[in-house]
Formats: C-alpha cells, sequence, structure tokens
C-alpha cells in the first residue's frame, strides 16, 4: 500500500471524534470508515488511499447527524411535526427579512453585486463581463460588500 493505513487508524478516529464528540460513536465510526475501504472494490485511485479514508468517515458523520435528525422528527407526534415544521418556517422567514434590511443599507452597487454573485449565483467571471471590471477587482468588491453586510448583521440595528 502506499500508506501505511493502520497508522492511519488514530487520525481517522481523532477526525470522527472532533465531527460527533461522542468517543463510542466515534470508534464505530472509524471502525465503519475502514470495514469500507478495504471492502470497496471499485475504487482505482490507488495513490490517493489517506483523502478517500477522510472523505468515507466524512460522509459517514454526515449520514449520522441526518439519520439522528430523522429519527427524532419521526418520534414526534404529527401535530408536534407540524409544529417544527411551522417553527422552522417563521425561523426562515425571520432570518431573511433581518438580511434584507442589513442589505438595504448597504450602497446600491454592493447590493446588486451581492445579488448576482449569490442570488443569481454568476461567476465571478461572468460578473466581470457585466460590470467590466477585472476578476480581481470583482472579487476584492464582492468581498468588501461581505464584510459590509456581515458588520451590519452583527450590529442589529438597521436604522
Amino acid at each position: 500500500m502506499a500508506i501505511e493505513i493502520r497508522d492511519q487508524y488514530d487520525k481517522i478516529y481523532r477526525y470522527c471524534y472532533h465531527k460527533v464528540k461522542n468517543a463510542v460513536l466515534a470508534e464505530d465510526l472509524t471502525q465503519e470508515t475502514f470495514l469500507r475501504f478495504f471492502s470497496q472494490t471499485s475504487y482505482s485511485e490507488i495513490g490517493k488511499q489517506l483523502p478517500y479514508l477522510y472523505t468515507i468517515a466524512r460522509n459517514l458523520c454526515t449520514d449520522h447527524f441526518r439519520l439522528r435528525t430523522f429519527d427524532r422528527e419521526k418520534e414526534l407526534p404529527e401535530d408536534a411535526l407540524e409544529d417544527v415544521a411551522q417553527h422552522r418556517m417563521i425561523e426562515q422567514t425571520e432570518l431573511t427579512l433581518v438580511i434584507r434590511q442589513a442589505l438595504h443599507v448597504l450602497p446600491e452597487d454592493e447590493q446588486e453585486l451581492l445579488l448576482l454573485r449569490y442570488v443569481n449565483e454568476l461567476t465571478v467571471s461572468e460578473l466581470s463581463e457585466i460590470t467590466g471590471l477585472s476578476r480581481f477587482a470583482v472579487y476584492r468588491k464582492t468581498k468588501t460588500a461581505l464584510e459590509h453586510l456581515k458588520k451590519r448583521l452583527r450590529k442589529e440595528d438597521f436604522s
């Protein structure tokens, strides 16, 4: 093997523990990571074993949290599920309003840049063509606009 896989066990365990904050669960996820790694037959990138191990571990940790959330919601009575959904919708609406208020305080050009970049999902190259600015200038202005937005959101005062 290109890397000594046995030497990576502790590293994968620490990674899983950092993600799940539970020693027993981290041990289980680490073992499952190595079981999946050794049982796979379709992986052909022989030189990239360590990143592949971390990918398996990350996916297992993510799946654990998804399943845990799903299981908790399955256990709730139907009316409680409706309350949870309604609560999430209210939180999302409040967050949207707060962000909109913070955006409206920004200068018009920063508002437009953030709208095009993050709402319309245009690339930096596309924004460069639209605005006539260099890619570096678009990147810098976007970063500045995000910093201004963060400051506004931290203040929580949109007057």
